[in-house]
């Protein structure tokens, strides 16, 4: 069975420094019809849990720890067998949330295999000092969270990000994939690393 990619599309509020705002987020889903590694759990666990159905849920993969991305990590936990990585620089912003700490610390080079496909992770911060990228070379996939959308970077004014640290990453770890990469962000549409490389100054 191949490896396939989904998307379920949550909404609910991100909150940060004092301020909320209304979000859409995609969560993803890697897998086949036996197991799958869901990508950024948000807003709504019964959706989440609904769309992994009857399949072993390897992980839990949050490519930051802003709110809007794990917040339903704690339901679908609750309801399901399964560990929860985050990259440890984001442990402040898991911890405004959550009492305990991620299972796993997703570090750079970490690697994931499901479905007979390696996911790879590579660390890009800026948006946050943990946010993580994760490449799936045999699907010609990247799952960027807030780094990287269609248009540009992720947001940079607001606690624990930096402008110049994620232009880097964008530059140094995202634009030398291969040019027809699809780029699947934490939210709105899809892009290829080809169509950012203009949107990067």
């Amino acid at each position: 069975m191949t490896a396939r990619i989904e998307r379920v599309i949550t909404s609910g509020t991100f909150s940060l420094d004092g301020g909320s705002w209304d979000v859409e987020n995609n969560v993803w889903l890697i897998g086949d019809d036996d197991e799958v590694l869901v990508v950024d759990a948000a807003h709504n666990p019964e959706s989440i849990i609904k769309a992994v159905g009857d399949r072993r849920l390897a992980a839990l993969v949050c490519t930051h720890g802003h709110n809007d991305h794990i917040n339903a990590v704690g339901g679908i936990r609750d309801y399901l067998d399964t560990q929860v990585w985050l990259n440890s620089a984001d442990t402040m912003l898991w911890q405004a949330m959550y009492d305990d700490r991620p299972d796993h610390d997703l570090v750079d080079g970490t690697t994931f295999e499901i479905a007979g496909t390696t996911i790879r992770a590579i660390h890009t911060p800026g948006h946050s000092p943990g946010s993580t990228s994760l490449y799936a070379e045999d699907l010609n996939a990247v799952f960027t969270g807030d780094t990287l959308f269609q248009g540009g970077p992720g947001a940079t004014g607001r606690s624990y990000s930096d402008k110049p640290t994620i232009l880097d990453s964008i530059r140094t770890k995202l634009l030398t994939l291969p040019p027809d990469t699809v780029v699947h962000t934490g939210h709105g549409d899809t892009t290829t690393i080809a169509a950012e490389t203009g949107n990067i100054h």
